[in-house]
């Protein structure tokens, strides 16, 4: 009887399990490491959904891609709009459903199928009782010393990398591949992601790093450190947003769609100051930690269109290995 009772609820166990909905989000390592926002935003979701979110870690597009339609993801998270261009096109994504109109994001949102969560601007951090003399603008850092160490990512496998090389684009235009071989004896090391360099930079193995403005904000908050602070350049700052999407080939729409939903939520956005360390792309200043008042913002923005930006990659990337080749 004992035994009966023993087993009778090791199948309940197995049947209950069993009858839990899971939904696979795709997403950057970042994203979903211990210091990132994943595990904040995966205990608030379930909460509600009374089913069991997973986050996949890797590079979401290059995977979403080689997978086709045979994809477990079911949402993906951690693109933006450099790469957004090719995702569009692979016609592996659905839209998303959200009304986009009260975004608080300095931009207009219309995109119907890649839904904002948080944004930001790419700049250089340095430590203010080391660097006294930061550059103030993109020409000032390239007639920098060469004696001045600095830690970016490659724009082949780090998005913030990529954004770098859009924005020296931009601001360089055609005599881009001259502007990367002057800044190209100051560069200490080319990391594959973001996390490496900055830790170089935290370190004490570079005197800048590739970030973006929002980083000394976890040093304020988590460190009470406020010796890092973000060079802001004249000719102004690229200008990056962060995405999610919805699979059409998900076999949990309807999960899918609420997680979607979820994300312009003020428990999701309220998350991302301290989680993402970035904007949320839905919430009110009033209700940003008051430290985010003391970061250093451009009041110029560089922002290249995702067509734009898919036109340009190719021939920028070609220009940066040109630069690092020699």
């Amino acid at each position: 009887m004992r035994f009966l009772t023993l087993a009778t609820g090791l199948c309940l166990a197995t049947v209950a399990a069993a009858e839990t909905p899971e939904l696979t989000v795709y997403a950057p390592d970042y994203f979903a490491s211990e210091w990132g926002p994943g595990p904040a935003i995966e205990k608030a979701f379930e909460a509600q959904c009374g089913c069991d979110l997973k986050f996949v870690t890797g590079d979401v597009l290059p995977r979403i891609l080689l997978e086709g339609e045979r994809t477990r993801a079911d949402a993906v998270i951690g693109l933006n709009t450099d790469v957004t261009a090719r995702a569009r096109a692979s016609g592996l994504f659905a839209p998303h459903g959200q009304d986009t109109t009260d975004l608080t994001m300095p931009i207009e949102w219309t995109d119907e199928v890649f839904l904002p969560f948080n944004w930001g601007h790419t700049a250089f951090i340095y430590d203010n009782t080391k660097l006294a003399n930061p550059p103030a603008s993109f020409d000032d850092l390239l007639n920098a010393p060469d004696d001045l160490k600095i830690v970016i990512q490659d724009p082949r496998s780090s998005i913030s990398g990529l954004a770098l090389m859009l924005w020296v684009k931009a601001v360089y235009g055609d005599e881009a591949q001259q502007a990367w071989e002057k800044l190209q004896p100051k560069i200490v090391t080319v990391t594959k992601g973001w996390s490496e360099s900055y830790g170089m930079f935290t370190d004490g193995e570079a005197d800048m790093v590739l970030s973006y403005t929002t980083s000394p904000a976890y040093h304020i908050i988590a460190e009470g450190d406020r010796t890092k602070e973000s060079a802001i350049f004249d000719e102004g700052h690229y200008f990056m947003v962060e995405l999610a999407a919805k699979l059409s080939t998900t076999d949990q729409p309807e999960l899918t769609d609420s997680f979607i939903s979820f994300i312009l939520s003020e428990e999701f956005q309220s998350i991302i100051p301290t989680g993402n360390w970035s904007f949320p792309a839905k919430l009110d200043a009033e209700k940003l930690p008051a430290e985010f008042g003391e970061l250093n913002i451009p009041e110029k923005v560089i922002f290249y269109t995702e067509d734009e930006a898919e036109a340009l990659r190719k021939p920028a990337l070609e220009e940066w290995l040109a630069a690092f080749s020699g």
